[in-house]
């Protein structure tokens, strides 16, 4: 089992592939999350991947990033934080400018988690998390945001086992769910069954026959992760709990989000 920084590196090759191959004005063009363009998202996670580095540096430093970006982040959302900070620090960096500084930072955000010890904490917006779990974090976020670059360009990712890091913490943030929507978690969790990329059946949570979540671990990822609504997958869901969880899963930071409406987020056939 390879380290979770390899996975978070190969993760961010297999998206860098693809955006190398498109052209300035594609990096205009706007995904079917929230309207964000591709540059928007490519802004966004390498902002993020400053603040990991910083984190993983001293908590000082992170917290005067922080004190910089909270104010208008709550004023202008991400896409106006994104442009003050991308302002401030990398000279207003925009497509392949910015394409280039992401594509420099995150091998070595990937080196650094590596080197890094996996018992040591380190702060984020939130509760504080291990150096493993904040570098899975990262990944979890390449990997969805990618979907929609993949989807707008009518493009298959080459999916990997490493995605069992997204799907483990998927089903780690089951009770933080509802708990995050201000409800109790049904108990006993449901039991989940996924097929691999490679084949393999992963599973987590006691067996019950009338309470499970089961199929592709890919669709399970998009489900948690929010990329694609439970209607839109082939995923087969038994029970209260299971159907509730998949309606509402969120495996990301943050106040509660809604997943995408039925038949809004899919790959574009070209």
């Amino acid at each position: 089992m390879q380290h979770p920084a390899d996975d978070f590196l190969i993760e961010c090759d297999v998206l860098d592939d693809l955006l190398k191959r498109q052209n300035a004005e594609d990096l205009m063009r706007e995904t079917q999350f929230k309207n964000w363009t591709i540059e928007d998202i490519i802004a966004h996670l390498h902002m993020w991947n400053h603040a990991a580095l910083l984190t993983l540096e001293s908590r000082e430093k992170f917290q005067s990033f922080l004190m910089e970006i909270l104010p208008v982040l709550g004023k202008e959302g991400h896409i106006g934080a994104q442009r003050h900070w991308l302002k401030t620090h990398l000279g207003n960096a925009r497509g392949q400018a910015l394409l280039n500084e992401w594509s420099a930072l995150y091998p070595q955000l990937a080196a650094a988690y590596k080197q890094a010890d996996p018992e040591n904490r380190v702060a984020w917006v939130g509760p504080e998390m291990s150096t493993t779990a904040k570098i899975i974090a990262r990944q979890m976020e390449c990997w969805a945001h990618g979907q929609a670059i993949f989807d707008l360009l009518g493009a298959d990712r080459p999916e990997s086992d490493r995605i069992r890091n997204i799907c483990h913490l998927g089903v780690t943030t089951y009770s933080w769910t509802f708990r995050n929507r201000q409800t109790d978690p049904p108990q006993p969790k449901p039991h989940v069954h996924l097929t691999a990329p490679a084949g393999a059946a992963w599973e987590w949570n006691d067996v019950q026959a009338d309470n499970f979540v089961r199929g592709s671990a890919v669709e399970f990822a998009q489900i948690v992760t929010q990329t694609r609504n439970i209607a839109d997958t082939n995923l087969e869901t038994f029970g209260d709990a299971a159907k509730q969880w998949m309606t509402i899963a969120q495996c990301f930071a943050g106040l509660p989000e809604d997943p995408p409406a039925k038949g809004t987020r899919y790959k574009d056939i070209q």
